[in-house]
This record gives C-alpha cells, sequence and structure tokens, in this order.
C-alpha cells in the first residue's frame, strides 16, 4: 500500500480555533478525517460545509483530511483541489478500499492529540460535533461516538435500516456485554495517545472496524462517552446491507475468541483514582472489604434468583421427564445464565474472559449436579410417596449448599489474580 498527500502533514496545517475559551485552555488540536469512495459529486459540498462550520464556531486547532479509498472517478483530483483552495483541509491516498484501513492509517499516523471521523455525507448533524470531541479535550473520556439509538437521539431513515441496525447493537450486547448503544453510526473521536494501541490490535479494513474498535476499548476498561445525534439516512448509501452483516457475524465471532484467548488485552495507562473536589468531602476507600461485601451481596441475590429459576424449570419439566434428567436440563439452564450474570456483576471488575469463566463454572456443573441429583434421589428413596412439591423443596436446599460452594470456587480459583 503506498500513500500520498498533497499537503505537508505538519503540526504548523492546524488552523486556530475560531473562539478560544475553557476549553481551549489545553491547546487540543483535533483532525477529523473523512473516508472516501468515489465521492467526486458529494465531496465538494461536505468539505465546504464542514470547513465554514469550523470557522465560525469551532473552539479547538483543527485539521480536514480527506482519506481517499482507491476511488476510480475524479474523487482524488477534486480532494486535492479543495486542499489547494481551503486551508487547513489535506488530503492521503490508498491504494486499497476500505473504511477501516483508511482509520487506521491516518489515525495511527496523527500528529493531533484528537481524532475524529465522520461520513462524507453529512448524515449526522454538525450540531453534535463539538459535544463529541468536548469530553476527550478534558480528559473526562477516552472515546467518543454519536448514537442514534441514546436517549434524546433524533433519526430519520427506513424501517429495513432501523430493524437491521437496532437487531445489531442488540446482538453485541448479547454476545459481549457491550454497554455502548450503537456500534455503526459514521461519528467517532478519540484521544490519540490511547486510540494508537488499540489500533495495532485491530484486524478488521471495511465496516467492522468500528464495532472491533469498540469492543477493544470497553473490553480494557476506557471510558466511551456517546453523544446523541441528529441523523438522517443518505438513501444513495453502498452499504451492501447483507454482506456487511455476513463480515460483522464473523467479526464478533473473532473478538470473542480473542477476549476469551486473552489476547484482547492491551496494555494502557490506567485512569487516577476519583479525588474529592471539596476538602471535606469523604470517600469510601476501595479496600477489599468493601469489594468482598459488593460480590457477596451481589453473588447472593443473583443465587438466589438462580435458584428459583431452576426449581421452577424443574418442576416444569418434572412432569414429563424423570428427576435426574429434569435436574440435569434445569441446573445447565441456570448454570449458564448465573455464571454469565456473575461474570457480568458480581466479579464486573474481573479481566477473567468468557471462556474461562464458563470453563470454571464447567467443572462446578458436575459438581452441582452430583449433589443435587444425589439429595433428590436420597430423598425418594427415604419418602417413595412424597409429592413433587416437597421433591423442589429438597432440591432447592441443596442448590443453596451448591451455590455457597461455587461462590468460594469462583472467587478464589476462576477469578483470583485477575481483577483490574
Amino acid at each position: 500500500m503506498t500513500q500520498t498527500s498533497s499537503r505537508a502533514r505538519t503540526v504548523g496545517e492546524f488552523e486556530p480555533a475560531a473562539r478560544p475559551g475553557p476549553l481551549d485552555a489545553a491547546l487540543r488540536t483535533v483532525e477529523i478525517v473523512i473516508p472516501v469512495y468515489n465521492e467526486e459529486h458529494s465531496l465538494p459540498g461536505c468539505v465546504r460545509t464542514l470547513h465554514a462550520r469550523l470557522h465560525e464556531r469551532f473552539p479547538f486547532p483543527w485539521r480536514i483530511t480527506v482519506a481517499n479509498n482507491a476511488s476510480t472517478d475524479r474523487t482524488l483530483e477534486v480532494a486535492r483541489a479543495l486542499a489547494a483552495e481551503l486551508s487547513g483541509v489535506s488530503v492521503v491516498h490508498l491504494d486499497r478500499k476500505g473504511r477501516g484501513l483508511a482509520l487506521r492509517t491516518v489515525w495511527g499516523a496523527s500528529e493531533a492529540d484528537i481524532v475524529v471521523y465522520m461520513d462524507v455525507d453529512l448524515s449526522t448533524g454538525l450540531d453534535g460535533l463539538l459535544p463529541l470531541v468536548a469530553p476527550l479535550a478534558s480528559g473526562h473520556s477516552d472515546l467518543a461516538i454519536g448514537s442514534r439509538l441514546a436517549p434524546g437521539a433524533r433519526t430519520v431513515r427506513g424501517p429495513r435500516r432501523e430493524f437491521v441496525s437496532r437487531c445489531y447493537n442488540r446482538l453485541i450486547r448479547l454476545t459481549h456485554g457491550a454497554r455502548f448503544s450503537d456500534a455503526q453510526c459514521g461519528f467517532k473521536a478519540a484521544r490519540t495517545e490511547i486510540l494508537r494501541p488499540l489500533l495495532e490490535k485491530t484486524r478488521d479494513d471495511a465496516w467492522f472496524f468500528d464495532t472491533e474498535l469498540l469492543l477493544l476499548a470497553e473490553h480494557n476498561g476506557l471510558r466511551i462517552h456517546e453523544v446523541p445525534v441528529d441523523w438522517v439516512e443518505d438513501i444513495d448509501t453502498r452499504v451492501d446491507v447483507v454482506s456487511t452483516a455476513a463480515e460483522d457475524l464473523r467479526g464478533l465471532w473473532r473478538m470473542a475468541r480473542l477476549k476469551s484467548s486473552g489476547a484482547a488485552r492491551i496494555p494502557l495507562p490506567r485512569r487516577p483514582r476519583p479525588a474529592a473536589e471539596h476538602p471535606d468531602a469523604v470517600l469510601a476507600p476501595d479496600s477489599g472489604r468493601s469489594r468482598l461485601t459488593w460480590e457477596t451481596g451481589c453473588f447472593i441475590a443473583i443465587g438466589i434468583v438462580s435458584t428459583l429459576g431452576q426449581a421452577l424449570l424443574y418442576w416444569l419439566l418434572r412432569g414429563w421427564w424423570p428427576p435426574a434428567l429434569a435436574n440435569l436440563v434445569s441446573l445447565l439452564v441456570l448454570t449458564v445464565v448465573n455464571t454469565e450474570a456473575n461474570r457480568r456483576l458480581t466479579f464486573r471488575r474481573s479481566q477473567t474472559g468468557i471462556g474461562r469463566a464458563h470453563l470454571g463454572a464447567g467443572a462446578l456443573f458436575v459438581v452441582g449436579y452430583l449433589v443435587t441429583s444425589g439429595a433428590v434421589l436420597l430423598f425418594r428413596e427415604s419418602r417413595p410417596h412424597a409429592s413433587a412439591a416437597a421433591e423442589t423443596l429438597v432440591l432447592m436446599a441443596a442448590s443453596v449448599v451448591v451455590t455457597a460452594l461455587r461462590f468460594l470456587v469462583l472467587r478464589l480459583a476462576v477469578f483470583r489474580g485477575h481483577t483490574s
């Protein structure tokens, strides 16, 4: 891959802030990247509109970079003409297509303190640009994303894209426990010093790049700020929904394997602990005792729900199946649910991957099944005419013992030495 630029890329190219204010005190420089492929007609309007907005209202030194993704029309020629005409505009040309490739290349080489990207169609309203950058400039957050699904967002798009977007983001939350609401909105920013280690881990060159970056960031404990945006669908979109969805599913599977193996861990500077702003304020210490209190309470709550859930499922299945089989299925289902709930809530500060957690829980499942099945079989032998309700109570009592054992093993073995 070769790259050429129509302008020298130096710090001096950043345009001065329009109206310096409190946010500009740290002199944060911002580079806004616009990836393009065959956009000779859309590009001039986008760049001129953005350029005017930045000159009029943006309180940080800035630069616009057009990243040309191997366009086959006059896009590169148009971009270079805009760079010659407008101050603060530069061009990078790439021989291969791919939004992820363009962003990784330009962001990775940027001298700016903060890097941004937006789509050339300006589907996202520019009123969201300053709220996107401000929390990064202040140091409050590490990445910021525009969200079409956050409370307060206003979106105009067809039902097909609305359905696909919501399903995809729900799938990310279901499979990875992600807390961000919109992975694919073309409006994102990041602090460059934090971003570079993440870029070294990313592999996708196309549309999954956004999701990959966010999953890596969240997995490594970075703070992601969401900005509700105004967004209007571009009916001339070039995205192939079917092929993109297939690539996204493969990407989610690859990220799950990367996280479970521990390879998704990236050495990053830790965020300072909160400090009291008021001299008389008292912050509770983050001691081992407070953590144990949280873990114990949370585990008990999850354990109660899991025990009741297993008892209910066992009671329902017992009408069709013998005790051993009904217990096996009910325990298996609730063990998976219980383990995932504890991984995300009880031991939420743990860096233990999903694979290690469920592998450890699998061994505990065998012990739990033997204990609970043994208790039910002994009860039936001693009370052959007992009701199914009484049998279920015995199962619940045995489950309480198993739950206590699970807590000790999970805390002392599975998650031991893996807390951040």
